[in-house]
């Protein structure tokens, strides 16, 4: 019975030192859990996004270059009118005075003129009769020299009275161009948007401080205006298509086209870390929808860019890492990956491709365009390439060359490296 005590306690001792012995062994590094994607050949599309009003293309504030009483009013809000129609009246009376004043002063300005006129008519002749009789010996050079003289005088007084009858005309005429002016005229076809005065209200004209009687608006042409970072609006051209939703129709969207750009930029909280570059862009529709109305939200899509048939990878895909990481030390074409330098450090955009063993490579690649979800991939991917598309902290900081790794299971904890 010993020696069977003997060998159950040497069978005890070995397994616990294998046990020792497997335990003390390297472990490989257990696998990452990732989600995997591919490389696809398809559309697509680059936009530049923005949020802004709707706003009538043309808008006309009328307002009176004259002061008086508003007498009426025929129009109201919302009515349609055209152009050089009655808008509005003001009290005429005293610009009609003015009109009858201005014109009796011009009668007497012309009847001057006759009556200047008849005096040179008198001196002419007298200075020819005076000129005979001094030729005759009858008269002498100081008469006719007095009656040229006399002629001249009454020459330099019809001047004069032209020169009064021509300001008594202009007189005249700046009367009856107010007296035009006590009628306010459409200039456009549009709408009345908003009206500020009412019927017996006193408007004060002034050419300082605009006192506005009404609004108008062409609202058969609408637009959008929105402003555009600084990195965005160098892709924008005039007569790119838009899609613009407004929010009071919920799922439709409309036509435009980009019809200005700024050239000047919007800097909004200059000289602080808040500070912002922004560029106006006015985006119109290409019709007016029904029912839309100034002062409405909208959201603008533009396209500034498409592909009919690009190498594409979902955008999360691509990150970047220390160029000095990467075991390719050849680097990518001009325009390529290199995409931040921070003390000193050099970055390079990079996708991760798995092999057929479940190991990834950090592949170089040069990216083109870029949609909401996806990347175009100009250089260093081939269509149908298997790749890593996720979870972001794991492409971000965590992922590198000859890593193991395996599909995340959905919806529940995954591995995590050890």
């Amino acid at each position: 019975m010993t020696w069977w005590r003997g060998v159950i306690a040497a069978s005890i001792v070995l397994t616990v030192v294998g046990l020792t012995v497997a335990g003390l062994r390297e472990r490989p590094p257990p696998a990452t859990a990732v989600q995997f994607g591919r490389v696809k050949r398809a559309p697509i599309v680059q936009t530049v996004t923005g949020a802004g009003k709707v706003a009538a293309s043309t808008t006309v504030k009328i307002s009176s270059n004259l002061s008086g009483d508003l007498v009426e009013l025929p129009v109201q809000v919302g009515d349609k009118v055209a152009r050089g129609q009655v808008l509005a009246k003001l009290d005429r009376r005293r610009f009609e005075a003015n009109v009858k004043q201005a014109a009796a002063a011009h009668s007497a300005a012309r009847a001057d003129i006759n009556t200047t006129q008849v005096e040179v008519d008198r001196l002419s002749r007298e200075l020819a009769r005076v000129q005979g009789l001094t030729d005759k010996g009858l008269a002498s050079p100081a008469e006719a020299d007095r009656a040229e003289s006399d002629l001249l005088a009454a020459k330099a007084r019809q001047a004069a009275q032209a020169d009064r009858a021509a300001q008594a005309a202009a007189q005249l005429e700046e009367a009856k161009n107010n007296l035009d002016r006590t009628t306010l005229v459409s200039p456009i076809d549009g709408d009345v948007i908003e009206v500020s005065r009412e019927v017996g209200e006193r408007v004060r004209g002034s050419d300082f401080n605009e006192d506005v009687v009404m609004t108008l608006a062409a609202m058969h042409t609408m637009e959008v205006k929105i402003e555009v970072g600084e990195h965005e609006v160098v892709r924008l051209k005039l007569g790119q298509h838009a899609e613009v939703s407004l929010d009071a129709f919920d799922g439709q969207t409309f036509d435009g086209r980009v019809v200005e750009i700024a050239q000047k930029a919007l800097v909004k909280n200059p000289n602080t870390e808040q500070e912002t570059t922004s560029f106006p862009v006015i985006v119109a529709l290409q019709a007016r929808p029904d029912g839309a109305l100034p002062g409405m939200s909208a959201e603008v899509r533009i396209t500034s860019d498409e592909r009919e048939s690009a190498l594409t990878v979902p955008v999360q895909a691509v990150t970047v890492r220390p160029t000095a990481a990467l075991s390719d030390a050849s680097p990518p074409a001009e325009g390529g990956g290199l995409v931040a330098a921070r003390k000193g450090e050099q970055f390079t955009r990079v996708v991760f491709v798995v092999d057929g063993e479940r190991r990834v490579k950090a592949r170089r690649v040069k990216t083109g365009i870029a949609s909401d979800t996806d990347i175009e991939v100009v250089e260093g991917l081939k269509d149908g390439e298997e790749i890593i598309e996720g979870p972001y902290r794991t492409l971000a900081k965590e992922l590198k060359d000859g890593d193991l790794v395996e599909p995340q299971k959905p919806g529940g904890a995954f591995p995590r490296r050890g």
